[in-house]
């Protein structure tokens, strides 16, 4: 396989995998965009334990738009995975079928809302000096925060759309029980509406037990990164990210799979912190939006895909439990060439179509 091609499968499975550990600069600029932070004083965690103040950072396009009684009427929430950022959308396969003129999500038209969950990107997180002393955060947490982002930071006081990924795809779920009527219509993708349970808690608790296992975490208190740990970790999550087919095709050869495996621990190590990944991983240690789903009344269109190792389809928990949500739609996308595993919930060209039909059903 030549050098470039090989070169071009490491970066595309980089942004497929769970963990967007190197989102930083992954993404060109796109047209329009503006970023700034909103500080959250004395933020209390469901823990209890409390932040002076909480950076949320955020990247916005378009403007807000307000109806007749001055409610915000084209604002749209995108919400990334765990270790990710709201600047992983900016990609061409996300961005490009969703942003331009003409688009579903022209951001001429709406007022698109990237943010960085906390614990995540430029918002606070144990790496900007707490370490392993940072709050304890979860789903509820983050949630909650985004909440405080929208309605105090950005004077947005409703959603036209919640569209989230693997753990934004988590997030949707509970943005739809916990403020059922702050947005016209979800969009889930890549996730199950259950506790996380059987091998996906498994792989996640093999990440966090390599990095609490290697003698340089020190109880999170290192100097340096515990390098051991996380390449074990990195391990994981490339095979919890991966795509069977897409990667028999794209490395067909003994030679061309190690070179690959090669190039994704120089480009995924750097800029890694064993903490935020901790921390990451960790936060959906409580979530299970399954005895509250009755409480979503908007639309829902929930999507998985065939080949995520991450939800399986054979689990069958996806079709079981959307029943139980009015106004719900589950689709199940098979495999093909397209699609990704976990990742293809950011390749929009693959399911762009049902967005367009639920951007329909819940026009006003």
């Amino acid at each position: 396989m030549r050098r470039t091609t090989i070169r071009s499968f490491v970066l595309a499975v980089a942004v497929q995998l769970l963990v967007g550990v190197s989102a930083r600069g992954q993404a060109a600029p796109w047209p329009g965009t503006t970023e700034g932070d909103y500080v959250a004083k004395n933020f209390k965690f469901r823990s209890g334990e409390l932040l002076p103040e909480l950076r949320l950072h955020y990247t916005t396009l378009g403007k807000p738009v307000r109806d007749a009684q001055g409610r915000v009427s084209n604002a749209v929430l995108i919400l990334h995975g765990t270790g990710g950022t709201g600047h992983q959308f900016l990609q061409q396969q996300f961005a490009g079928e969703l942003f331009g003129p003409g688009q579903l999500l022209d951001s001429t038209r709406y007022f698109i809302i990237l943010p960085d969950g906390v614990g995540h990107g430029k918002s606070s997180k144990p790496s900007d000096g707490l370490h392993a002393h940072f709050p304890q955060y979860d789903y509820d947490d983050m949630v909650s925060a985004h909440h405080l982002l929208l309605k105090e930071g950005l004077g947005v006081d409703h959603l036209r759309l919640i569209l989230g990924t693997s753990m934004g795809c988590m997030h949707s779920f509970v943005w739809g029980e916990t403020y059922p009527d702050f947005m016209d219509a979800l969009m889930p993708l890549a996730c199950q509406p259950v506790q996380i349970a059987g091998r996906n808690r498994v792989w996640r608790k093999m990440v966090m037990d390599a990095i609490r296992n290697d003698p340089e975490w020190k109880g999170g208190d290192y100097s340096a990164e515990p390098q051991q740990a996380l390449r074990t970790a990195l391990d994981l999550l490339l095979i919890a990210g991966s795509a069977p087919l897409y990667m028999q095709k794209s490395l067909p050869t003994r030679d061309a799979a190690d070179k690959y495996l090669d190039d994704y621990f120089k480009t995924r190590l750097a800029g890694l912190d064993a903490n935020d990944l901790m921390y990451a991983v960790n936060s959906s240690r409580n979530y299970d939006p399954s005895p509250q789903l009755e409480k979503i009344t908007s639309p829902v269109t929930y999507i998985n895909s065939a080949d995520d190792f991450i939800n399986p389809p054979e689990l069958g928990m996806a079709e079981r439990e959307i029943k139980r949500v009015k106004n719900a739609r589950f689709v199940l996308l098979p495999i093909n060439d397209e699609t990704r595993g976990h990742g293809t919930h950011t390749k929009a060209v693959i399911w762009k179509q049902y967005l367009a039909e639920l951007l329909q059903t819940t026009a006003k």
